[in-house]
């Protein structure tokens, strides 16, 4: 064996050793790489192709949560009011949503999802879970088991 050979193969013998040194830092590029890869992937999964990832997500928390103000809206999506309105203007030309003043304070704009919009939200969530559906199946049992404690996790890292 040449001495590059060697090399390699002494190099590939600890490469496994080595990986479990790998920085907190390293962790957690990868991590973050590897969430970012199978977000973008999921986003791919929807029903109507048309409206944008932040539409779609505001979409989400209408059709979920029930008639919501603007305000609440960017709140939730984490984005200035007149940001909001910007998207809630695009799901209403789109017939995904309407606005309705508050029973409660006629000053209050609700914004409600349409039956098209709901349909939209549950068409591609089911496309979403189906997708990851048949890539979890194809798993090993402890896979599956890591992955479910990795789910627990990641909610932590959501809350945080």
């Amino acid at each position: 064996m040449t001495d590059a050979a060697t090399s390699t193969a002494s190099t590939d013998a600890r490469r496994p050793e080595a990986s479990r040194r790998r920085t907190l830092a390293e962790q957690s590029t990868e991590l973050r790489i590897a969430i970012m890869r199978l977000s973008r992937r999921l986003r791919q999964e929807r029903s109507d192709t048309e409206i944008s990832g932040s539409q779609f997500s505001t979409l989400g928390w209408i059709h979920s949560e029930g008639p919501l103000t603007i305000g609440r809206l960017a709140e939730l999506e984490r984005v200035t009011a007149p940001s909001m309105n910007r998207t809630v203007n695009c799901l209403v030309d789109a017939g995904y949503a309407v606005r309705s003043s508050s029973p409660d304070d006629g000053r209050k704009v609700l914004v409600t999802a349409t039956e098209a919009g709901s349909r939209v939200v549950l068409e591609t969530r089911k496309r979403r879970d189906a997708w990851i559906a048949k890539r979890y199946a194809a798993l090993s049992p402890d896979e599956r088991e890591t992955l479910a404690r990795a789910t627990t996790i990641l909610g932590r890292l959501i809350d945080q």
